[in-house]
């Protein structure tokens, strides 16, 4: 069954009656007339069917039983006031979840050109992030690879070739000058899609031995590897120009894998227009298309 509540506006007209002992100022409270409030306080009456107030020409007294409820009101009002302004003032969160080297090397530091960058909570995961939204925790995952998932809207978001990086330091020591003189170096190896057999090929050393090397389960790990100087990896160069424009990496050669798709943006499908996901999805391709690196075969996205 249905609450059976007095109107509301009858409610307040009572409740800033009593607290001012005062129909004018109940009145100039609410910008009402004083007969408006009035009519509101006969009107909770009637719906009552008890007497609130006591007159006695333009004077007024709440009744003992108006006293009560004037107190219990005022209560109630003043808590679903806290209640309300704590809604309204409580950041829209936008909960994100990627890859380690997505969010330390590309999103991070990007993020304070985002208009509500404050509200964004961004947590990473160990491997692959989940696309099941049910327990993930999240609004947005920014996904590995374009593929679609049923369910899901997934939209591409980054397209990248490879090259090797090293740094400056190991650079300098090792003397390295040309694609052989990393056949003598350690090569950081990725556990997945990795693509050191095709780079050698690209740059004319088909078939050679390459050195023994550590495997890690994503690239974050191998490029921190190389700020530490132990060695080189074959990085995404959307990922590490920053990196690379920060003097902590250089690039070696010229050489360079083909580009193919590295990053999605994904959401629930029902979810996809939302105000907030649209806009942090427009706001990740709008830095992505001034870099150059969205896959070339997308249309402009609109909405």
């Amino acid at each position: 069954m249905g609450r059976k509540l007095p109107p509301f506006a009858a409610v307040r007209a009572f409740e800033a009656t009593a607290r001012h002992m005062s129909v004018k100022a109940a009145a100039e409270e609410l910008c009402l007339t004083p007969s408006a409030v009035s009519h509101q306080i006969k009107a909770l009456e009637g719906f009552l069917d008890t007497q609130l107030f006591e007159r006695a020409g333009n004077r007024i007294a709440l009744t003992l039983t108006g006293k009560g409820y004037a107190g219990k009101l005022t209560g109630l009002l003043d808590t679903f006031l806290e209640e309300t302004e704590a809604v309204r003032e409580a950041p829209r969160i936008l909960r994100v979840l990627s890859t380690p080297g997505f969010a330390a090397r590309w999103l991070v530091p990007r993020l304070p050109r985002l208009d509500f960058a404050r509200d964004v909570r961004l947590r990473v995961s160990n491997g692959a992030p989940s696309l099941d939204f049910a327990t993930n925790d999240a609004d947005v995952v920014i996904q590995w690879s374009d593929r679609t998932t049923p369910g899901l809207h997934v939209e591409p978001l980054m397209a990248s070739a490879r090259y090797p990086v090293i740094s400056p330091e190991l650079r300098q020591r090792e003397i390295v000058r040309h694609p052989e003189d990393l056949l003598r170096l350690t090569l950081f190896y990725d556990e997945t899609d990795d693509a050191w057999p095709e780079w050698f090929q690209r740059a004319g050393l088909a078939g050679a031995e390459l050195p023994p090397g550590p495997t890690y389960p994503n690239c974050e790990l191998s490029t921190t590897m190389v700020e530490q100087h132990q060695g080189v990896s074959l990085a995404y160069d959307a990922v590490v120009r920053g990196t690379i424009a920060s003097g902590r990496l250089e690039r070696l050669f010229d050489v360079a894998t083909p580009r193919l798709p590295i990053y999605a943006i994904a959401c629930p499908e029902p979810r996809a227009h939302d105000p907030r996901i649209a806009a942090f999805r427009h706001w990740l391709r709008a830095e992505a298309e001034a870099e150059g690196v969205v896959p070339q075969h997308l249309p402009q996205a609109a909405e």
